[in-house]
């Protein structure tokens, strides 16, 4: 089936009018009830697929307080949609359904500014991605060569905060498949795709000494913003060309006349490469280790990375490749570029599994109440993934 055909099978008012409907929902990823309606409104436009649907339960996550205590994160289901599971080529498209706008945030409905063109919280990043994958699917499910490839859709509710309660799923349904497909927005407007992505990590370090007054005993004392600070000057000594570090947020302390015996450091990461982020791993217990002999003080390690750097290998450039050709048989062209942000492709990457993850909607100003979509590319993106699925299905990869 032609490239053509698979675009004439394609409603952009209808993808228009769920997009909107879906984006209208909030879905931030701390909104549990508006993450199981956004849920239920996907169950029920991806049940026109075939295939079993269920919602699993997010893995626990745990976080650090202000005053130092680590506490359970609740998190919103994920829904995976799983079809032709004894196919022997299987593919998988990912997507999330949260957004980074809480339910208080004044940015909660979509607007249209123009013809081409929607203003709305999620449109682009990545309710209008999620469409994509939906109307795709349907496209590739009405031809012939559905039949010969299987495939799993994963949409998560915490991608925004870094996957953490979805990472062990999202693996779980990477491994072994032929190639994968993300949704998110194009890295730039014109539709071009993000190539290779360096990694993130964060951490919260907690440092307690102990308590005494400033002026009668301050020698008793531990000081744990001093030696939190000393922490910040020892981790940006690590900054290398194949790493950075950004000190965030020291909290702690109290009235001037008490050395403070409790400090939280709270840092991120962003290795380019896999060496970077595993030496990073071992020099910083090295720096906790010293950190609590020179200052008498307890550490306590929280976090780690949550998204491994994304080379592109061989098999990762032959599916860029392929989507480039779909694109120029549709008449769109397709580029690509590095990019220093992260998502799931990271992690489907870091699973050995080819990936081109800004398969979504062009548009732009993202996390923002400036967010917008360019309405055309509903219908554009999802026949190119529809041809792309058509490729695969074949073993062009």
């Amino acid at each position: 089936m032609t490239g053509e055909t698979l675009k004439d099978r394609i409603d952009g008012a209808a993808m228009l009018r769920q997009t909107c409907d879906w984006a209208n929902i909030n879905s931030g990823t701390g909104n549990l009830d508006g993450l199981a309606k956004v849920a239920a409104r996907l169950a029920d436009g991806f049940a026109a697929l075939p295939g079993e649907l269920s919602l699993v339960d997010p893995a626990p996550v745990t976080a650090i307080a202000g005053d130092g205590t680590e506490f359970e994160k609740p998190h919103g289901k994920h829904l995976v949609l799983r079809v032709r599971p004894e196919a022997e080529r299987r593919v998988i498209l990912t997507g999330h359904m949260d957004t980074v706008f809480p339910a208080d945030h004044p940015f909660q409905s979509v607007e249209t500014i123009d013809a081409d063109t929607v203003n709305g919280p999620g449109t682009a990043d990545m309710k209008g991605g999620l469409n994509v994958i939906l109307h795709a699917l349907m496209a590739f499910e009405a031809t012939p060569d559905a039949a010969r490839l299987g495939y799993d859709v994963m949409i998560n509710s915490d991608e925004e905060t870094g996957s953490l309660a979805s990472s062990d799923l999202i693996a779980r349904l990477a491994r072994g498949k032929y190639a994968a497909l993300t949704y998110e927005p194009s890295a730039l407007p014109d539709g071009t795709l993000a190539h290779a992505r360096g990694g993130t990590g964060n951490y919260s370090i907690t440092i307690r000494g102990k308590s005494a007054h400033a002026g009668r005993n301050p020698e008793e004392g531990r000081n744990a913003l001093v030696a939190a600070s000393d922490l910040v000057l020892r981790l940006t000594r690590l900054a290398a060309e194949d790493i950075t570090i950004n000190p965030a947020k020291i909290e702690g302390g109290g009235a001037n006349n008490v050395v403070p015996d409790l400090a939280i450091l709270r840092f991120n990461i962003r290795p380019k490469t896999t060496d970077a982020m595993q030496r990073f791993d071992g020099q910083l217990d090295d720096l906790i280790a010293m950190l609590a002999d020179d200052h008498e003080v307890a550490v306590h390690r929280h976090g780690g990375v949550t998204r491994p750097p994304k080379p592109v290998d061989e098999r990762a450039q032959k599916l860029f490749d392929l989507v480039r050709d779909c694109g120029a048989e549709l008449g769109q062209t397709i580029g690509w570029k590095s990019t220093g942000g992260v998502c799931d492709g990271n992690n489907i990457a870091a699973c050995g599994v080819p990936v081109v993850d800004t398969m979504g909607v062009r548009g732009g100003a993202i996390h923002s109440p400036d967010e917008f979509m360019i309405v055309p590319s509903l219908a554009e993106r999802a026949a190119l993934s529809a041809l792309v699925l058509q490729r695969l299905s074949t073993g062009d990869l």
